[in-house]
């Protein structure tokens, strides 16, 4: 190879000859100062025929360039490890898992590294053994990452289930290390678990546990490759290790970390050669022309890091004036000048201190600024906000560091500091004043009020306002959010940025910011979640709120705290914040957040039953936004005392507050308040056997819901429509529906929906005769609803059940059903549900040998539900009494009841009750 290299150097210099003395014939052949000798001095009297051997030997020369060229192109053998990925694999799911960073030109050959590595995983896979923890240790800066990243790369088609990557932040200087519970929602969201459904709650130990099984659960039987990056310690990665023997986990720590039956794979620095042969590939200079030992002594300055020697490349390619000898004493003359970095950093820190001294003043100053920021990821706005500089300079700045390797590039035009270059930036901003770390802080989190702003106009409720947007923000540049599906992606993008934020403002004890940063996400995170994420910011906010005296600041946190607590179903922690809210919001004077405090509150009681609290909170609510001229106000509380009056069977008092609602909601544009009223309407009118108004509100409710693209509620309103369709007659529509809205729920994560869910199913698997599945499903949902602390939920699910026991024989247990359920419901006030239960028991009474006791039973739910005006159960209590007559003997007697019965069902659209009805009649007539 060489001789022949050789051999193409000397055609091509003898080559160039030849055409330098040729044009020289030609540009001399006119002169007659200087003549040529012997045969030269022909050609110069015959200057044309110069043109022509110069012509000739210009293209022998090119066809001699292009065929060395293609030898050195066919000679060329591509590195047989390298499997580049070539988006064959299967669409879905799996693809949302491609997540690895981009494999980088600065990886320099680790051949024994990678093939040991890729060995160990061959021989598992083909011995069908369990995948070995593969942890990739080594020094700052030696390229651990650049080696796992790469590796995944070569090993991607070995696992075509997906490609994770995960930075834990176990060793970045002024961010704690990401919690295995974080890293569980990080990665469950990536495999496409919504976050409504990833567990949540104060137990982070439970929490953990149960995050770590869903994780394991979602990898099981699965062949996907794993990268934790920049781990702590194996107690903060054990969470993450998937169950399954076919996923491969590469883990790279500045630690060595102890892990069970895991392959150690150490990268120490680069090979002397190696690492100069990774500097002139950087460099864009031909070997020819760096000095060999200039080059040694730059790669040795850098510890033969990776890191260190791109750096000093790139600063090499963007100075051609300077040699390699220049750059090696420069570098020289920094070393001590960072003496502060520990002595296996120190080549690292000085290449930074060389790129950082480069920059022109007002970039040095923009970068210093970067090493404020507590989030992960930038983008310009957050970069001008840092910088004290418009969005343009900004970009400029960016993109001259990025240009000097100083930061890293991401998708979505974001850029990402490496943790030394952050720990780098960080020691230069604290050389400075101290006020600028508090004045960088405060600059960012005014940006971020001010995005914020922006974005919640676009995802709060129409006429239901909003944070206000901060004092002095006008000026403030913000990203375009031209519709609410930009603004969820903004803030899904920003939401670990903002808490990050938010952190460091009640670290440098910046309380009014917290308070405001809080309040501005308290919006999405209602919406979004992570509700334990949400509890806990606004527990940091009550907290500044408390250090500045501010009650009003305190109520409003305690209120969106209470909020989150409902959503999660912690009634008890919900009430007291919310109580707390409310006593705040009164010492403050604050009338209107008193009204806004009491009608969540009352939300709450409505929720645990407690009906009376719950009309009395919505009661005075309403008083306070009249008095205010609140009219968004005036129709939550009349929407919400609505339902509190349906669920004590006061249904014409019910309809009417709703009605006032859905006017007031319509006047504002309030889609989505409108959309509640509307589905709160249709039960009431189910409950009064108005089937046909019912299936009508509840169909322009789930419109509005599909319109506003808001699943949880489309789901409540799907749910609402399978019971119209059941009491109809329609099984088969019943069961579609709540199956459908079943899938939302569980999808979601909304607990209570899924057991309204499945207890509607267990009601249909009981009229489609199979009890013993009914009995099973019903028991699901019990077990949910107590969970739940839903009181109402439970009984319903003892009624169902103690009908579906009877089926089977089990009378006892059906008749404690129905004591436990009655029990509840009259506490509850619920004297529907109370006639229902009594309806059941008479029934099951009937057709066991007693009709008398169940007459009795029959008599009493006929009197419970002509006083509620309930039409569906007034005609069940009147067909069970004329059934117990005619059971003995008396069918004269019962064929008035009946009738009445049969009235009352044509009336409702009952027609397979009628049918069964009347076919009795028409035997007794025979």
């Amino acid at each position: 190879m060489r001789s022949r290299r050789g051999a193409a150097i000397a055609l091509v210099a003898g080559g160039g000859a030849v055409t330098t003395m040729l044009v020289g014939l030609v540009t001399n052949a006119v002169s007659a100062q200087s003549h040529w000798p012997s045969w030269l001095g022909w050609l110069q009297k015959h200057p044309w025929l110069s043109f022509v051997m110069l012509g000739v030997v210009t293209a022998g020369l090119t066809a001699l360039l292009a065929a060395l060229d293609d030898h050195r192109a066919s000679g060329r053998s591509p590195d047989p490890m390298v499997r580049p990925d070539d988006g064959s694999g299967p669409p879905g799911a799996a693809l949302v898992l491609r997540s690895l960073p981009r494999d980088t030109t600065a990886f320099t050959d680790r051949s024994a590294e990678l093939e040991l590595l890729v060995s160990s995983v061959r021989a598992s896979q083909e011995n069908e053994e369990a995948l070995p923890v593969h942890v990739i240790d080594g020094m700052p800066g030696v390229g651990k990452t650049t080696f796992a990243v790469h590796a995944g790369h070569v090993l991607s088609e070995r696992f075509p289930d997906g490609q994770l990557f995960v930075n834990l932040n176990g060793h970045t200087t002024g961010r704690s290390p990401v919690q295995a519970t974080e890293a569980l929602a990080s990665l469950l969201t990536a495999a496409g678990v919504p976050t409504q459904q990833i567990p949540v709650g104060d137990d982070v130990g439970a929490i953990t546990e149960a995050r770590a099984a869903m994780w394991r659960s979602r990898l099981a039987g699965k062949k996907a490759l794993l990268i934790l990056d920049n781990a702590s310690s194996y107690r903060q990665l054990e969470p993450l290790l998937p169950g399954g023997s076919g996923c491969l986990v590469l883990v790279t720590s500045r630690k060595r970390l102890a892990v069970h039956e895991e392959v150690v794979l150490p990268v120490e620095a680069l090979p002397p050669d190696h690492a100069v042969d990774l500097f002139i590939r950087l460099s864009g200079r031909s070997a020819d022309t760096l000095d060999p030992y200039a080059l040694e002594e730059l790669v040795r300055l850098c510890g033969y890091l990776p890191l260190g020697v791109s750096l000093l490349a790139a600063r090499l390619r963007h100075h051609p004036s300077w040699t390699a000898e220049d750059l090696s004493e420069r570098l020289s003359a920094a070393r001590d000048r960072l003496g502060e970095l520990r002595a296996g950093e120190r080549g690292v820190a000085a290449t930074f201190g060389l790129s950082y001294r480069d920059l022109a003043p007002e970039r040095q100053r923009f970068f210093q600024s970067l090493g404020f920021y507590p989030g992960t990821d930038l983008d310009a706005y957050v970069g001008a906000a840092l910088g004290a500089v418009s969005l343009a300079v900004a970009r400029q700045q960016l993109d001259a560091l990025y240009d000097a390797h100083l930061i890293n590039e991401h998708p979505g035009s974001r850029y990402r500091l490496h943790d030394l270059l952050r720990d780098y930036a960080r020691g230069l901003a604290d050389e400075g004043d101290s006020m600028d770390h508090v004045q960088a802080v405060q600059r960012v989190c005014a940006y971020y009020l001010a995005a914020l702003a922006v974005a919640n106009g676009h995802i709060v409720r129409d006429g239901a306002g909003g944070p206000p947007p901060p004092d002095g923000t006008s000026q403030v540049e913000t990203p375009p959010m031209e519709s609410r599906t930009a603004a969820l992606g903004w803030l899904e993008n920003e939401r670990p940025n903002v808490l990050a934020c938010i952190r460091e403002a009640s670290g440098l004890a910046l309380h009014d910011l917290v308070i405001r940063l809080a309040a501005a996400m308290a919006p999405f995170l209602r919406q979004a979640g992570p509700w334990d994420q949400a509890v806990g910011l606004h527990r940091t906010a009550a907290q500044a709120a408390r250090h500045t005296g501010d009650q009003r600041a305190l109520a409003g946190a305690l209120t969106e705290l209470g909020v989150v607590r409902r959503f999660m179903a912690a009634y008890p922690e919900a009430t007291e914040a919310l109580n707390e809210a409310v006593t705040q919001y009164e010492a403050a004077g604050d009338r209107r957040g008193k009204a806004d405090a009491l009608n969540q509150v009352g939300i709450v009681w409505y929720l645990t039953a407690d009906n009376d609290a719950g009309a009395r909170a919505q009661t005075e609510a309403l008083a306070l936004y009249r008095e205010l001229g609140d009219r968004h106000g005036q129709a939550n509380s009349l929407a919400d005392l609505g339902m509190v009056r349906r669920q004590t069977s006061r249904f014409e008092a019910s309809v009417e507050a709703q009605s006032e609602a859905l006017s007031i909601y319509r006047e504002l544009g309030d889609r989505y308040g409108e959309a509640n009223s509307l589905r709160d309407l249709g039960i009431v009118h189910c409950l009064m056997g108005e089937y046909a108004l019912a299936t009508q509100r509840q169909r322009e409710a789930f419109d509005i819901y599909r319109e506003l693209d808001d699943r949880v509620h489309q789901a409540y309103a799907l749910n609402e429509l399978g019971v119209v369709q059941r009491l109809t007659g329609d099984l088969e529509g019943a069961r579609e529906a709540h199956t459908q809205a079943l899938e939302h729920y569980t999808d979601l994560g909304d607990r209570f929906g899924r057991a309204n869910s499945i207890r509607h199913l267990g009601v249909l698997d009981r009229l489609s005769g199979d009890a013993p599945t009914a009995i099973r499903v019903l028991e699901e949902a019990l077990e949910a609803y107590r969970d739940l602390g839903s009181r109402g939920g439970e009984a319903a699910s003892l009624s169902e059940l103690g009908v579906a026991r009877g089926l089977v024989g089990e009378q006892g247990g059906a008749v404690e059903a129905f004591q436990q359920s009655l029990e509840i419901l009259r506490e509850l006030g619920d004297r529907c549900g109370e006639a229902e239960v009594l309806n059941h028991w008479g029934t099951l009474l009937r057709t066991s040998g007693d009709p008398a006791a169940g007459r009795g039973r029959f008599e009493e739910a006929l009197d419970l539900a002509r006083d509620i005006r309930c039409p569906l159960e007034e005609a069940r209590a009147l067909e069970g009494i004329g059934r117990c007559d005619w059971t003995v003997d008396r069918p004269a007697l019962a064929e008035g009841p009946l009738r009445e019965a049969v009235t009352v069902y044509r009336q409702l659209g009952v027609s397979a009750s009628v049918g069964d009805i009347e076919r009795l009649l028409v035997s007794q007539a025979g």
